[in-house]
Parts: structure tokens; C-alpha cells; sequence
């Protein structure tokens, strides 16, 4: 495998971005109900609508990108499609959403890597903590963050329809140098 590199994305980034988010959240339109997944999948491919409050960066091999994330510093506004909820992190938390690893790039270690780069810019920044929120379909994603130290933090969960629930995790952070 040629060498990963993370990245801000640039403008010539955006569309293999989208397609990527694409062909990753596609899988999970029948997990979702309808009236949910539509405005869901909108929200999902508006990047430009991220753009003035969050980061994307990218995953690159071989001048392909393979992976997107959704990254929202310390007191960033992260709101969703839902008229219902919009979400209000602390102030000191920095956030992400929507990663996405192309499916035949899913076991390099691509999703891990983008996550770990979260994590780095949100220490770099000075948030206390990194919150995410994701549900029970996507538990290949779920497990990854389990083992990167994410814990439930259900006081942030939210329920955009009867039937989902999107759960929130957290992974506290340790100024450099301190136990």
C-alpha cells in the first residue's frame, strides 16, 4: 500500500470527498428509516455547508482519497439536518462526524488514522474532550472508537425520529505531559 497522508482537503478535494461519503454511508440507507435517511444523506453530502465551521480532512494513498472526516474545533456549532436537535458540544469539547473510509480502503487502518488526527488538532487546540455521535448500524465504527478509549456519553444522545436513537461518545483529554 502506498504511503497515507492526512490532510486539510482543498477545493479540488470536495467531490471525491462527497463520492466517498457516498459509497461509505450508502450501505446504511435501508438501516434507516426513510423519513430519517433522506435528510440524513442530504446533510451528509453538504460539505459546503460544514465549511464554515468545521475542518475536512482527508485521507490520501496514492493521490486517491480513500477517507473524510468532519472535524469541529472547540466551541464550533455542530448542528444536524433534524429540525428537532442541534447539538451544542461544550464550549471546551472539540468534535467530529461523518468519517468515511471508501470500502475498499476499510481495514488499512485509514479510519483509525483520521480519528487519531481528531484527536491530535482538538489536543493541539486545547479541548478538554472529543465528542462523537454515531448509531447501532454502524458498529464496525462503534468497536474502533471503543477501542480508541471513546465512552458512552448518553446525556448528548438524540433521538431525530421514534425509531433512531444516535448515540453520543466521548474520549477525555490529557494536556501533553500530564497522567
Amino acid at each position: 500500500m502506498d504511503e497515507m497522508i492526512i490532510r486539510e482537503a482543498a477545493e479540488s478535494d470536495l467531490e471525491p470527498a462527497r463520492g466517498v461519503l457516498n459509497e461509505a454511508y450508502g450501505e446504511y440507507a435501508t438501516a434507516f428509516p426513510e423519513e430519517s435517511w433522506l435528510p440524513y444523506l442530504q446533510d451528509i453530502l453538504d460539505l459546503e455547508a460544514r465549511a464554515s465551521a468545521s475542518d475536512l480532512l482527508i485521507a490520501e494513498v496514492g493521490g486517491e482519497v480513500v477517507a473524510c472526516v468532519s472535524y469541529y474545533p472547540p466551541g464550533a456549532e455542530v448542528s444536524y439536518p433534524s429540525d428537532s436537535f442541534s447539538l451544542h458540544w461544550p464550549a471546551e469539547w472539540a468534535s467530529f462526524r461523518l468519517l468515511a473510509v471508501k470500502p475498499s480502503a476499510r481495514g488499512s487502518g485509514v479510519g483509525r488514522k483520521l480519528t487519531e488526527a481528531c484527536i491530535e488538532r482538538s489536543r493541539s487546540l486545547g479541548a478538554v474532550a472529543v465528542g462523537l455521535h454515531t448509531t447501532v448500524p454502524m458498529a464496525v465504527a462503534r468497536a474502533m472508537y471503543e477501542r480508541m478509549g471513546f465512552i458512552r456519553s448518553p446525556q448528548y444522545d438524540f433521538q431525530p425520529s421514534d425509531d433512531l436513537l444516535v448515540e453520543a461518545y466521548s474520549l477525555e483529554l490529557r494536556p501533553y505531559g500530564k497522567r
